[in-house]
């Protein structure tokens, strides 16, 4: 179960406001954490809580491919990102580090920036502790709930292949 608070933003926030070019020639995870969400929001870093939930309304995620943008999301202490909707390799990378990221439309509308909520990742349930409300996300299927559950791909996979003695 997640707990955290939520930090909401608009529609078609891109991989350049998530972790901005200038800081591509970093890839340690704590590094890019200090520099996340500058320049949409440059209290973020400071706002920002262990557990803490990012929201925002379509197409979270778009712009390049760059990996550093869901690193940089999960070192700062995210926990979850809901959105309305999520750019296709955005999604992608944040399940292969795994950062779990559920769409959910009637949770987004129905939650204001520094709502808490309560979100059970196994089942896709969302709910709004601030103001009562409970929202269904589509749940993951098994094989990518086990890579979230892990910490994503790399570590998943070293999971399996000590299991077969590897």
């Amino acid at each position: 179960m997640l707990k955290g608070k939520v930090h909401k933003y608009g529609a078609d926030v891109d991989t350049d406001a998530i972790i901005p070019a200038r800081y591509l020639n970093v890839s340690q995870p704590e590094e890019l954490a200090k520099h996340c969400m500058e320049d949409i929001d440059a209290d973020f870093v400071r706002r920002v809580k262990p557990g803490g939930i990012i929201m925002a309304t379509t197409n979270f995620g778009c712009g390049s491919s760059r990996e550093h943008a869901p690193l940089a999301i999960k070192a700062a202490g995210v926990s979850c990102v809901i959105a309305k909707s999520f750019a296709r390799i955005f999604f992608r990378n944040a399940i292969n580090i795994g950062l779990p990221l559920l769409e959910c439309g009637k949770a987004v509308d129905s939650t204001e920036d520094g709502d808490t909520l309560e979100i059970d990742i196994t089942n896709g349930k969302i709910k709004n502790i601030t103001r009562g409300g409970e929202y269904n996300a589509k749940p993951y299927p098994d094989f990518m709930a086990k890579l979230i559950a892990v910490g994503g791909l790399i570590e998943y996979t070293k999971k399996r292949l000590v299991e077969k003695g590897v």
